[in-house]
């Protein structure tokens, strides 16, 4: 396996104006993805997401730098990077929302790359790109279902 990057496409019902909203608020975020997001979602916004109580060690707490935020089309942001330096494209990994319309819904196209770039030793590489892998397969589901509540709710 090459570890390079991570992509899916998932149709979800509903425009894609309502799509990048869910993955580009934080309040819309916290429902499908991590358990806190704070970000300011245009180019150059900076949050973090957490993921666990924050007021605990095992809390897993990640800057973000958005990268592109191109409604209802694209929405980008580098992570995974440490916080104090500023992200790169060898020192981060970058994850794209691209939305397509398909029909009375979207296509959503979703990218996670860098991993090779981050110069980590193999064992490592592997292990933080299938944990993304596992992780992006249980959220993005949950992305999916939260949108289809949303809409039938409207």
């Amino acid at each position: 396996m090459e570890y390079g990057s991570i992509e899916r496409e998932i149709q979800i019902e509903a425009t894609p104006e309502v799509v990048y909203e869910v993955i580009s608020s934080p309040e819309h975020l916290r429902q499908w993805w991590p358990d806190e997001a704070e970000l300011e979602p245009v180019p150059g916004g900076t949050g973090v997401i957490t993921f666990g109580d924050r007021s605990t060690p095992e809390a897993s707490v990640e800057p973000l730098t958005v990268v592109e935020a191109d409604p209802p089309r694209r929405f980008s942001f580098r992570w995974v990077y440490d916080e104090g330096e500023g992200p790169t494209s060898g020192n981060s990994l970058l994850v794209t929302f691209e939305l397509v319309p398909a029909g009375a819904g979207t296509l959503l196209r979703f990218s996670e790359t860098g991993f090779r770039e981050r110069g980590w030793e193999a064992a490592v590489l592997e292990e933080r790109f299938l944990d993304h892998v596992h992780g992006w397969d249980y959220f993005l589901p949950r992305l999916v279902t939260y949108v289809a509540r949303l809409v039938s709710t409207a």
